[in-house]
């Protein structure tokens, strides 16, 4: 990866819930301006947790980056604040969609251009989530907690477009949705890096589908980046077809037992 490119950096961190739970293990990925990268693993790998260190939202859940390093466009960032963040273009989409549900599809979007104050720019942005979404264009008098979730999951991806981000961080964005639906948001998610240069960093449990629309894949098991590469070479990789897309028999082990994890380990050390 050129080095050059990179527009998120995080070196080598740790992250301690409650004073005493270790989490993250030093954990280092590099995000190229306007790629597709995903972290990819199982339940309880430390998906969730990278991004809210990279997002600032640790710390309402007691936790804190504790070492290493996290920098935005070569500044570091471990003490702005998430709206600092998202003036600096960088907006997380949450798991399990947020919408406001007493809202319309409309207000909910609208909550996310908070920072903006022009308002041809907001009805602009308005307009053009509405042509990424057509689906929610027809819903957005209708009150969010009557929808889909495949419409709150577009709902949550284009509120986050109001801020006009340059940076996106979504969480498990397939989570709950029918695989027509997944297929659909990622679509979208691909429409969006190519014409808008909107960058993601997406965490995602369904590997077969974020390594088919990412350009670069992390993946993480117990807190630690135990492989990563480019998404066409995961994709073909016995070890990750064995313990990710499910292909192959026998007995699932930990992917720490397999042969290239122990060279990665040896690397490491």
């Amino acid at each position: 990866m050129d080095s050059k490119n990179i527009v998120l950096n995080v070196n080598g961190i740790e992250v301690i819930y409650n004073h005493v739970i270790l989490v993250l293990k030093g954990v280092s990925l590099q995000i190229p301006e306007g790629g597709i990268v995903a972290i990819l693993g199982g339940n309880g790998a430390g998906k969730t947790t990278t991004l809210r260190a990279v997002s600032n939202l640790l710390k309402g859940e007691r936790g804190e980056v504790t070492k290493g390093s996290i920098e935005l466009r070569g500044e570091r960032i471990e003490d702005l604040s998430p709206s600092d963040l998202v003036q600096r273009g960088v907006v997380q989409v949450m798991e399990g969609r947020h919408c406001f549900a007493h809202l319309t599809i409309e207000e909910n979007l609208l909550t996310g251009a908070y920072t903006r104050t022009n308002r041809s720019e907001i009805a602009a942005n308005l307009e053009k989530v509405y042509t990424y979404f057509p689906r929610i264009k027809v819903r957005r008098n209708a009150q969010a907690a009557y929808t889909s979730g495949g419409e709150q999951q577009m709902c949550a991806i284009g509120r986050a477009l109001m801020a006009n981000p340059s940076m996106v961080l979504l969480d498990e964005p397939s989570m709950g949705l029918a695989p027509q639906i997944v297929e659909e948001v990622f679509e979208i998610v691909r429409d969006l890096n190519a014409k808008e240069k909107v960058t993601f960093l997406l965490a995602e449990q369904n590997t077969n589908m974020a390594l088919k629309y990412s350009d670069y894949g992390y993946i993480m098991e117990s807190g630690r980046v135990v492989m990563d590469g480019p998404a066409a070479e995961l994709a073909t990789n016995e070890d990750v077809k064995e313990f990710y897309l499910g292909v192959g028999g026998g007995e699932r082990k930990s992917f720490r037992d397999v042969k290239s994890y122990k060279r990665r380990k040896r690397w490491l050390a």
